[in-house]
């Protein structure tokens, strides 16, 4: 059998760290070698580790910081850094990918995808890529439901609202079925609600409200960018029906590739 692969976290959260420590506890492939609470902590034992699970909201030295003295390390002494957060901005994002983060992970995560995570990042830096090349997960990897969260993020639709939750299920019967988006109003909206178990008129509302909160946010150059082409100005919204089948149509293309 071959060694296990030593893992640092990095987490003031000690429930979390608890329940990471007995998830990790049987595994055949990761080893949680060292548990710190705060990124003074964590420099110390950087170098011990193959990978490290790093919040970046934790005291003394905060996780940016701690990013930053990793990136002036050696290559060959820098361990894979997975970054996790509740505060997830683009900028934020943006910035630990700039710093040689290899994946960042929203709050509240599921211990079976973060492990699925690091193992990922280890398996690419072992064919061969720098150590500190920031990569994105490979499409066939990620879930469904992963991608469109990825993508309300970039368009700046925020996850508390109702329409966040209404618009990532009607994306995902959309592409279940892309015909459906010619009856939106007698099949998709009712399929949502039943699903929800709310009205189909919220529904339409909710959905509508979430794209008029992205576009009030001013994210109309991050949707740009991340269809590749100028779809839409600052004044002029899609209809619900139409980001919605722009979604679902990038998301299949993906998944066809």
């Amino acid at each position: 059998m071959s060694e296990k692969k030593k893992i640092l976290l990095v987490e003031d959260d000690y429930d979390l760290c608890e329940e990471m420590k007995q998830f990790f506890a049987e595994d055949n492939q990761l080893s949680l070698a060292h548990i710190v609470h705060d990124g003074e902590e964590a420099l110390a034992h950087i170098q011990d580790v193959d990978a490290v699970v790093l919040d970046l909201i934790i005291p003394q030295v905060d996780g940016i910081s701690v990013l930053e003295r990793v990136a002036q390390l050696p290559a060959a002494a820098r361990p894979e850094m997975i970054v996790v957060s509740s505060f997830a901005s683009d900028r934020v994002i943006s910035t630990t990918m700039d710093l040689g983060a290899r994946y960042f992970l929203r709050k509240p995560y599921s211990l079976v995808n973060l492990r699925r995570r690091i193992l990922e990042v280890l398996e690419e830096d072992s064919r061969g890529l720098h150590v500190g090349q920031s990569i994105s997960p490979l499409p066939s990897s990620r879930s469904i439901d992963e991608k469109i969260t990825s993508v309300f993020l970039t368009v700046g639709i925020p996850a508390h609202i109702k329409g966040y939750h209404f618009l990532r299920y009607a994306i995902k019967l959309v592409m279940e079925d892309s015909t459906m988006i010619n009856r939106i109003t007698k099949e998709l909206y009712p399929k949502v609600a039943e699903h929800f178990e709310t009205t189909p008129s919220k529904v339409e509302r909710a959905i509508r409200h979430a794209i008029e909160v992205a576009w009030t946010r001013g994210k109309i150059e991050n949707i740009n960018q991340l269809f590749g082409y100028q779809v839409y100005t600052k004044n002029e919204k899609p209809t619900n029906g139409e980001f919605i089948a722009l979604v679902a149509d990038k998301l299949s293309l993906e998944q066809s590739a």
